[in-house]
């Protein structure tokens, strides 16, 4: 069997993903949302269903998609540590922005008003 990662890799399973995150579809309204032949989305669906990130359901004479969250949440603890390494990064990034946006308020200096050439104030004759 492929990795979570192999699986997700793979750009159509990550719209499908997308897509079902959203709320439940049947493989037509997938399809349509896609712009893939129906032979695609079903391969795609297959290999999702099978590593369990989605599940089906009959209605009617359509079968029905939606997402299942444990294994996305099996790849969300596996990234935590990753995540917490970044996240250090990004708030020593805003630390410096912040530093810098209040030296820039620093030397700002106000910018006088200028009247344009050739408009009078109303009300004033030349």
């Amino acid at each position: 069997m492929e990795s979570a990662f192999a699986i997700i890799a793979e750009p159509n399973r990550r719209a499908l993903l997308t897509l079902l995150a959203a709320s439940e579809r049947s493989v037509g309204e997938l399809e349509r949302q896609l712009r893939m032949p129906q032979p695609s989305v079903s391969k795609h669906l297959r290999v999702l269903r099978e590593a369990g990130f989605v599940e089906s359901r009959v209605d009617a004479q359509r079968r029905v998609y939606r997402l299942r969250p444990e294994p996305l949440m099996e790849l969300d603890s596996w990234l935590a540590p990753f995540r917490r390494f970044w996240s250090a990064h990004v708030d020593a990034l805003e630390r410096h922005l912040d530093r810098m946006d209040r030296v820039d308020r620093k030397q700002r200096r106000p910018v006088p008003k200028r009247r344009h050439r050739g408009v009078r104030p109303k009300g004033r004759k030349q």
